[in-house]
């Protein structure tokens, strides 16, 4: 039987970890940025773009204000003890995020789709969107991801065969549906990107999948050697096309890519593709008894 939850305390760590993820980097997005600045010419258009990027990210972590006035939809990987009540966490997950939307640190992005009314508080029907996943620790790890409408919009999904690509059912025809999904995006996604590629499932998971792999800090090294390779091929030739920071033209167009799989059924092949804009906003909380470590 796990301990009562401390719903103040909680909730309040919640706050922060929404806090951190809006406005403050996480270090490893921030150093490729660094990095990626100081592989483009001095006086081109990518390197003053990726400077101005940089003072951008300086300023919001100094003033505590969102890095990007579009603070994105707010998704959750919850992992927790058995016997903790999920209900209880999703509420105090909500009223964290409420409570964010009054001090400025998440601007009102929950439209109802029926009516087209904002809830006005960032709560709503699948948002904030939680998931949950059980492990034996005495502790609960709150995962947030922040994702804008831009990079949202640029998301795509590839059905294999794809003859237009002459893409086949295997992970050539994936590099292929990437390729073209970066390629199209050109800007848009507010390049330099970040590319979760999830590689089976349905519609529905394909697609879970990909998102999943966004979480994941680009340090991470896939497991399995053949996806290990597939990112770092990927990684390359995506930033051979040129569309470069905003899509001004560079050497940089993508800062990383992380690739899942899941098991499919025999008549569908899904390539989920999971555009993240440059302010790749994710932070993890692990909280245990009334004490808040932040990642």
């Amino acid at each position: 039987m796990t301990a009562p939850l401390q719903e103040k305390s909680f909730q309040q760590a919640v706050l922060h970890l929404i806090r951190l993820a809006s406005t403050d980097l996480s270090a490893d997005v921030e150093e490729a940025i660094r990095q990626a600045a100081g592989n483009e010419p001095v006086d081109s258009t990518g390197r003053k773009v990726l400077d101005l990027i940089l003072e951008n990210i300086a300023l919001a972590r100094k003033q505590a204000t969102p890095i990007c006035q579009d603070t994105g939809a707010c998704s959750y990987q919850v992992t927790l003890p058995m016997g903790q009540s999920l209900r209880q966490v999703e509420r105090l997950i909500q009223e964290a995020t409420r409570e964010a939307v009054k001090k400025s640190f998440l601007r009102p992005n929950a439209v109802d789709a029926i009516t087209g009314t904002n809830s006005g508080d960032n709560v709503g029907t699948l948002s904030p969107y939680v998931t949950f996943h059980e492990w034996d620790r005495a502790a609960i790890q709150v995962k947030l991801m922040l994702k804008g409408g831009g990079s949202e919009n640029v998301s795509s999904q590839y059905s294999l065969p794809q003859a237009s690509l002459g893409a086949g059912r295997d992970l050539e025809g994936v590099h292929k549906c990437v390729v073209d999904a970066v390629n199209r995006a050109q800007g848009q996604g507010c390049a330099p990107g970040f590319i979760g590629v999830g590689i089976g499932g349905d519609r529905v998971t394909g697609m879970l999948m990909a998102k999943k792999q966004l979480f994941r800090p680009l340090a991470d090294v896939n497991e399995l050697p053949v996806l290990r390779d597939l990112e770092a091929r990927l990684f390359r030739d995506l930033n051979t096309l040129g569309i470069g920071p905003m899509g001004f033209g560079g050497k940089t167009t993508v800062l990383g890519v992380k690739i899942g799989g899941a098991h499919r059924t025999p008549a569908s092949f899904f390539v989920s593709i999971a555009y993240m804009c440059w302010a790749d906003r994710r932070r993890t909380l692990l909280f245990s008894g009334e004490e808040a470590t932040y990642a």
